[in-house]
C-alpha cells in the first residue's frame, strides 16, 4: 500500500484523536502570548504543549502519565498553570465562543441563557468538598451558565454542599462580560424563592423557572432547560470531567474551559 504525503502529514502531526489538526491550530495560534524579545529563545512548541493538555483532559490520565511523545509533563504543566493565572486559557474560550455565535448567525452578546448545576464525585486527592443531602453525592458541584446554544459563559465550581441558590449568586457575581445584553435565564425549582428577586434587584435579569409536571412519567425533554443538560453531557464526555480529580476548584474552572474551546474549535475548523 502506498501512503501519500498528505497521509504522511497527518501520522506525523496528528499523532492522537485529541490532537489539534492544522487548521485548528492555526485558528488559535496567535492568542498565545508571544516570545519575548530578550532571554533565552524558546524551545518549546506550544502545540505540542496544547495537543498535551487535550490529550489529559480527554482521556483522563494523570499529569505524570502524558505521554512521552509530548513535552516533559513538568512543562506542560507549567505552562497550563502560567496561562490559566495570566488568563490566557480565558480568553481563548470568550474569542472562539464569540466566533462560534457568529457563525451560527447569533450576535457575540447572547440574550438569554439557560442556568444549572451538577454534582460530581471527588477522589482520594486532598480537596476541598462537600456532602450534597439531595443527590447523595460527596464531591463537588459545577454550576454553569450556557447561552441557548450551549456554550458556556461562565462556570463556577464549589463544594457539593453548596445550595444551587448560593451557587448561582457566586456565578453571578463573577459573570461580567456579557452582561450588557443578557435578560432572561431559565432555571428549574431548585431557584424558586427570594432568589429571583435578589437576582433580578441586583443584575435586572428575569429567572424564569421550568418546572416538571407531576403528571409526566419518566424521563421528558424540558423546554429551555435542556440545553445547559446537553452541555453537561458534552463535558462528561471527557474522561478527566466525569469526575472531579483536581486538588483545587479554579483548575476544575479551567478544565471546563479547555474541554468547551475543544468542542467549539471542531465546529469552527472541523477538518
Amino acid at each position: 500500500m502506498t501512503i501519500s504525503a498528505s497521509d504522511w502529514e497527518i501520522i506525523f502531526v496528528k499523532k492522537y484523536p485529541s490532537d489539534l489538526t492544522d487548521s485548528q491550530w492555526h485558528h488559535i495560534k496567535d492568542l498565545f502570548p508571544k516570545p519575548k524579545r530578550t532571554g533565552r529563545p524558546r524551545e518549546v512548541d506550544f502545540r505540542e504543549v496544547v495537543n498535551a493538555v487535550l490529550y489529559l483532559v480527554f482521556t483522563g490520565c494523570q499529569w505524570r502519565f502524558i505521554p512521552t511523545d509530548y513535552p516533559k509533563w513538568q512543562t506542560v504543566y507549567y505552562y497550563f498553570s502560567r496561562w490559566q493565572k495570566d488568563g490566557t486559557w480565558y480568553r481563548m474560550h470568550e474569542t472562539l465562543r464569540s466566533q462560534l455565535r457568529r457563525k451560527k448567525g447569533r450576535h457575540k452578546h447572547p440574550t438569554a441563557g439557560s442556568l444549572d448545576s451538577q454534582s460530581v464525585k471527588t477522589t482520594a486527592v486532598p480537596s476541598s468538598r462537600g456532602f450534597d443531602a439531595g443527590k447523595k453525592i460527596n464531591g463537588r458541584k459545577r454550576h454553569i451558565l450556557v447561552d441557548t446554544l450551549g456554550l458556556v459563559m461562565a462556570a463556577v465550581v464549589t463544594t457539593g454542599c453548596v445550595q444551587d441558590r448560593d451557587g448561582l449568586k457566586k456565578l453571578l457575581r463573577i459573570f461580567g462580560i456579557h452582561r450588557k445584553k443578557l435578560r432572561k435565564i431559565w432555571v428549574d425549582g431548585g431557584y424558586r424563592g427570594a432568589c429571583l428577586e435578589w437576582v433580578k434587584a441586583r443584575f435586572r435579569y428575569c429567572l424564569e423557572v421550568v418546572l416538571r409536571s407531576d403528571d409526566m412519567k419518566g424521563f421528558v425533554v424540558l423546554p429551555k432547560r435542556w440545553v445547559v443538560e446537553r452541555t453537561f453531557a458534552w463535558l462528561s464526555n471527557h474522561r478527566r470531567l466525569s469526575k472531579d480529580y483536581e486538588r483545587f476548584t479554579k483548575t476544575s474552572e479551567t478544565l471546563i474551559q479547555i474541554a468547551m474551546m475543544r468542542l467549539m474549535l471542531r465546529r469552527l475548523k472541523p477538518l
